[in-house]
């Protein structure tokens, strides 16, 4: 939902009612991760997307009938063994698509959850996508850190949704749960798709130089919440930095030493030091690659300058594991130049290291471009 949650709150702010397509699961080569989303409007424009093309049509189709029968509808796409160029996805994947009408009526908490996804506070709705009962199919729970709205039909199916979908929350994933038709945790005939809208991880620049420009740009990309910091206020303003989501001037490692100490940094974040300057990395350095919880740390720097800081990092008692975290001279090896192509390795970096990715061309190794977790059972359709 997040990728048209603009046009889908203009939408329902209107009164209208749209049809929202949302992958709720994955299999193989699929082009999109579950909770992508596309959403016709009353008036047929589209937004978002749910397979790169591949399958848009027969999902613009099935939304159009859903906005006109008020019924949602779980769809699954596949190639077709007749006819791979029919309906479905050519690339070998599979998509399960819940098909659902939104409205004022079948999601009154819309404009308090696009609320709470602004101000970066956790939020998760769990939706039931397949059901024996079908007056349940489309029923919802809205879950914030400590308040539930809504019900999926009983309160035994809310209390165990609640329990699992706050877990799910507190790391971020959307997915697939099942459960008996009543909530039971063994059983099997509910499907509830949760879809964490958990805030957006963080991308800490330390060093306001131009290449800190071109790498908060790539973050804010990627979807990051990307802060600037340096101690210089000559240098550290917004203006030389318009895409960050804050530019910070204050010492990199009592900034970073504040911002854990208030619970800001998680295995999320990513850190890129980009100032090759001793009296900065170093003790920020020390605060970084002590800290459990981050995801990423980066330094830029030649092999001379990684040298004489990895010493220093020795001599201040850091351990050869603490050490081993830092990724340094930062980015992969493209043989970027300028400033723009550099931000493109280090994005490519943070990027290989989230999802396992070997850094390597695709024509150069065989199997699986993504990187996936399950298989499908059989290709089935539910619609």
């Amino acid at each position: 939902m997040r990728d048209v949650l603009n046009d889908l709150s203009a939408v329902w702010r209107g009164g209208g009612t749209a049809g929202m397509a949302t992958v709720v699961r994955t299999f193989r080569s699929a082009p999109r991760p579950a909770g992508a989303a596309m959403m016709v409007a009353p008036d047929g424009t589209v937004s978002g997307s749910v397979s790169g093309g591949c399958v848009e049509g027969a999902v613009y189709e099935l939304a159009t009938e859903v906005i006109a029968q008020g019924v949602p509808v779980l769809q699954r796409y596949g190639v077709s063994d007749d006819d791979a160029f029919a309906v479905g996805l050519t690339c070998g994947g599979v998509l399960d698509v819940f098909v659902e009408p939104v409205s004022q009526r079948t999601l009154p908490e819309l404009g308090a959850l696009v609320d709470d996804i602004e101000a970066h506070r956790p939020a998760a709705t769990a939706t039931v996508i397949a059901h024996p009962d079908q007056d349940r199919v489309g029923r919802r729970l809205v879950l914030r850190t400590e308040a539930a709205t809504g019900t999926l039909g009983s309160a035994r199916a809310d209390a165990a949704v609640t329990d699992d979908a706050r877990g799910l929350l507190d790391t971020g994933r959307s997915e697939v749960l099942t459960y008996g038709p009543d909530g039971e945790r063994r059983g099997e005939g509910m499907e509830v798709f949760v879809a964490s809208f958990a805030p957006r991880p963080r991308m800490l620049v330390f060093g306001a130089i131009d290449f800190a420009a071109a790498v908060a740009r790539q973050g804010s990309l990627l979807g990051y919440r990307v802060t600037v910091c340096d101690a210089r206020p000559v240098f550290a303003t917004p203006a030389r930095f318009p895409t960050a989501d804050e530019v910070v001037v204050d010492w990199p490692n009592r900034y970073l030493t504040e911002q854990a100490a208030a619970g800001a940094i998680d295995g999320r974040t990513v850190v890129c030091l980009l100032t090759h300057d001793p009296k900065f990395d170093v003790p920020l350095l020390e605060v970084a690659l002590r800290l459990p919880d981050i995801g990423y740390i980066g330094a830029m720097g030649s092999r001379r300058t990684h040298d004489d800081r990895m010493a220093r990092l020795r001599d201040a008692g850091l351990t050869e594991a603490e050490l081993a975290r830092l990724s340094s001279p930062i980015g992969l090896d493209l043989g970027a130049r300028t400033p723009e192509e550099t931000a493109v390795s280090i994005a490519a970096q943070i990027i290989a290291q989230r999802w396992g990715g070997s850094g390597r061309p695709l024509d150069d190794i065989g199997g699986r471009i993504h990187h996936e977790h399950h298989e499908p059972s059989e290709l089935r359709s539910t619609r």
